[in-house]
């Protein structure tokens, strides 16, 4: 939004970039701030998925900035946000309306570059559950998901906190209770306010906790196969929690309480196929990845 500060009856211009990429790149992230560059904005609005949301925060703090993306990549790097920011999910996955963290890849590299600043955490982030009903299944899978590929790994990571843990075992359990309700129905009102809810509550747990093996493992599946986040996030998740349980037996078997007993059968049940080869990726990549 352009023109007036926003408040009570505030008029202004509306500027769109509607070109975000799934997965967004430099590139991508160039062409918006340029736009922004332009629009001199008074309030930046991420309305969409994760990729739309994590732009919105890049867009609040880089242009007029004198930093780019490298030069703010890592922890705590932004020197500050001169305009307002609101995000308004439209997926229910990533969280990212209330996170402070955005990811944008480089393609030399086909790597992610990670930001994390106070600085980009939302004035205003509005959940409205009615907004994702018109989600397609194959998203609703996949964003759902992510969702809780959020809350598994910062419940059972070591930097794990009480106060998150209520957050993020309660996002398991609904993404348990609705996922596949909600991929075989879309406007089951009630699935969609679950799992609008499990996405919310794993976003609580990635500025304090964040997540840990899984999610590492599975960014390279996207940024060198371009595999849908949540897809190759649902992909590494039974084999990463596998592998931690004996570290985190209890939580381990929460886990597996709140969804039926079998990850891999979970994910499979809602019409995905959990082999990697399913999917275009080769074996000879594997050492690169």
């Amino acid at each position: 939004l352009s023109g007036e500060k926003p408040g009570r009856g505030a008029q202004g211009e509306v500027t769109v970039f509607a070109n975000t990429k799934p997965e967004p790149d430099l590139p991508n992230l160039l062409a918006a701030c340029a736009l922004a560059e332009q629009a001199q904005p008074d309030c930046v609005v991420g309305f969409g998925g994760g990729s739309a949301m994590d732009l919105a925060k890049l867009v609040a703090v880089l242009p007029g900035s004198g930093q780019f993306l490298h030069d703010v990549a890592g922890p705590e790097k932004v020197a500050g946000r001169a305009v307002l920011l609101a995000q308004v999910p439209t997926t229910a996955g990533t969280g990212s309306e209330v996170g402070t963290r955005a990811l944008v890849t480089d393609p030399a590299t086909r790597n992610k570059v990670a930001v994390q600043s106070r600085h980009m955490l939302a004035d205003i982030a509005v959940v409205d559950a009615t907004l994702t009903h018109s989600v397609p299944p194959d998203v609703t899978a996949a964003t759902g998901l992510d969702a809780l590929a959020h809350c598994i790994e910062c419940f059972t990571s070591r930097k794990a906190h009480p106060v998150i843990d209520l957050h993020v075992l309660e996002g398991i359990r609904l993404v348990g209770r609705f996922l596949k309700r909600a991929v075989e129905d879309g406007a089951d009102a009630e699935a969609r306010a679950g799992l609008m809810l499990a996405s919310l509550y794993g976003g609580f747990g990635l500025g304090p906790v964040n997540t840990t093996s899984g999610h590492a493992i599975a960014y390279p599946l996207g940024t060198r196969h371009h595999l849908p986040h949540g897809l190759a996030c649902a992909l590494i998740m039974p084999h990463a929690l596998a592998f931690n349980a004996p570290a985190a037996e209890a939580k381990t078997a929460l886990v597996l309480e709140a969804l039926g007993g079998d990850v891999t059968a979970f994910c499979s049940g809602l019409g995905l196929d959990m082999r990697l080869r399913a999917h275009g990726i080769p074996a000879e990549d594997l050492p690169a990845m």
